[in-house]
């Protein structure tokens, strides 16, 4: 089975960070997304990964070289005109079944049923309350897809794509996107969903399967509250908790790297802080901090900061790209 990883095609919505920071490699409770999601891949027969990159296309390939042991392919979507464009560009060298996946979220599923599925696809969906934000999924009562609606007003489903695919028909699926890429965009855009709906209007069958958790990383409050939620419920991926000296206060759950400089403050809880970073007089409570920073004299109750920013004097929330400095008054 061959794997596509579109990084490109789809709208960024984590616009501070992601300046100087692939979406995919922003550290949530101390792993890069990608990383998470890969984890799901473990047991499965993945002969080959092929990235569909787009911003900062170096790195993400840098990384992902590596860091995973499966024969890598990238491609660079120098267009980026959605979804539907980006898979469309792996499809000179898919020769089988594929899965999709978007890194934009971490999830908890048994991808396993890839092995033993019979049907054409299989489209991984999280019931939500708040259904109105996303692409939902109607099904029959067989659990098959019958629809996708994007951001419904009204209730007509509760389950929220959440950006995972298995497609076995793959040759229905580049019929589809053909179709897709003939018609007027959306905005600009494509959509790989439109595919889907149009195979399944001509007789294809995509089984709905339910994740059991699904983090989203796509805004700043919710790669918070996936760093928060990753921090409780995976205590065996944060590294061991460093020796502190006085003046200083740990409050768990938090993820702090080796190399980490402590000085009189009190971090946590949710606090996620990597390697060269030094906190002196402040405090630090639900936060996501980059490498080689310094905070003085702060009190950030949730914060997503890239790499060597300075803070100094600052009360409050704080969203910051990599080398920026703010100095409170």
């Amino acid at each position: 089975m061959q794997v596509i990883i579109p990084l490109a095609g789809k709208g960024t919505r984590l616009r501070p960070h992601t300046h100087f920071v692939p979406k995919p490699l922003i550290k949530v409770a101390g792993r890069p997304v990608m990383d998470w999601v890969m984890d799901r891949l473990e047991g499965l027969d993945v002969e080959e990964l092929i990235f569909i990159t787009g911003h900062l296309k170096e790195q993400v390939e840098s990384y992902a070289r590596r860091r995973y042991p499966v024969a890598s392919r990238f491609i660079e979507q120098k267009v980026q005109d959605g979804t539907a464009g980006a898979i469309h560009l792996a499809r000179p060298h898919v020769h089988g079944p594929v899965m999709i996946i978007f890194v934009d979220t971490v999830f908890d599923a048994d991808l396993s049923v890839v092995t033993s599925s019979k049907d054409d696809g299989i489209i991984w969906a999280k019931e939500v309350e708040d259904y109105q934000r996303f692409g939902v999924v109607v099904t029959d009562a067989a659990g098959y897809m019958t629809r996708i609606v994007e951001k419904p007003r009204e209730p007509i489903s509760k389950l929220a794509n959440i950006g995972l695919y298995y497609v076995r028909a793959v040759d229905q699926l580049w019929q589809g996107i053909e179709h897709v890429l003939a018609q007027p965009h959306h905005k600009g855009e494509w959509y790989l969903t439109d595919a889907f709906q149009w195979m399944i209007e001509r007789g294809a069958r995509i089984k709905t399967a339910e994740v059991a958790g699904w983090y989203d990383c796509g805004t700043v409050a919710t790669t918070l509250e996936t760093n928060r939620l990753l921090l409780e419920l995976h205590p065996e991926k944060r590294p061991p908790a460093p020796t502190v000296g006085k003046g200083v206060t740990i409050i768990e759950p938090c993820c702090i790297e080796a190399g980490v400089i402590l000085e009189r403050s009190t971090v946590g809880p949710f606090a996620s802080i990597e390697a060269g970073t030094i906190v002196r007089d402040s405090v630090v409570t639900n936060a996501i901090v980059g490498r080689n920073c310094r905070l003085e004299r702060v009190r950030l109750d949730g914060a997503l900061l890239g790499d060597e920013v300075l803070l100094e004097g600052l009360t409050g929330s704080a969203s910051i790209g990599s080398h920026g400095e703010v100095r409170a008054r």
